[in-house]
């Protein structure tokens, strides 16, 4: 019961976030190329629940990454309040908030495919599992980087919003970069909770089914 009450918690907070950024967002196109990543992993998420639950600790990181991205998606990156605060606090030349979506980009997703690969016995916990887990993390943000190039292309000017550069020539590179930040630090920090989850989880589906 405390497991689904705090799922279902999560999932109304990012339900209730949704429908408000989308009401009146800067840009409707952005929103809906920002907000997409939600729009699908959410009924997968539905869809997978009693199947193979995941561990709290992923449920809480996803629904604080889908509200990054809802955020961003409502004001585009580029131009969420919060982001203005940090550049004029730490003098930077740009709104920084697209690189705090990067980093969760990758930190959420490693410790997503951590989860998978261990719990399916794909591979064994140790050096190769953090290995594949960030080479994971990196192929989402290198595809995520691909389509920001091929809505660039279908849309011609009328991406800039989406693609949030803000003038930057090496934005993209930058974004992989964070992503591979992220997913290195998630990794580091969170392995041995995410470890301790796992095995809670399984005692306690072993006693369900016994």
């Amino acid at each position: 019961m405390r497991h689904t009450t705090l799922h279902a918690a999560l999932g109304l907070t990012v339900l209730v976030a949704l429908v408000v950024s989308g009401i009146a967002p800067y840009d409707r196109a952005t929103w809906w190329l920002e907000v997409s990543p939600v729009l699908i992993a959410a009924p997968l998420l539905l869809a997978t629940y009693r199947r193979f639950p995941l561990t709290d600790l992923l449920y809480l990181l996803i629904a604080m990454h889908a509200l990054v991205l809802i955020l961003g998606g409502a004001h585009t990156y580029a131009r969420v309040p919060a982001g203005f605060w940090v550049q004029e606090l730490l003098d930077l030349s740009r709104n920084p908030y697209d690189k705090l979506g990067h980093f969760l980009q990758g930190f959420v997703p490693a410790l997503i495919a951590r989860e998978i690969l261990l719990r399916g016995r794909f591979v064994a916990s140790g050096k190769m599992l953090a290995f594949l887990a960030l080479c994971v993390a990196m192929t989402i943000s290198a595809v995520y980087e691909l389509i920001e190039w091929w809505v660039a292309l279908l849309a011609s000017g009328g991406a800039v919003d989406f693609l949030g550069t803000q003038g930057d020539p090496w934005d993209t590179q930058a974004d992989m970069a964070w992503a591979l930040l992220g997913a290195s630090a998630g990794l580091l920090a969170l392995s041995r909770l995410q470890d301790r989850q796992i095995a809670a989880l399984q005692r306690e589906q072993m006693q369900g089914g016994s």
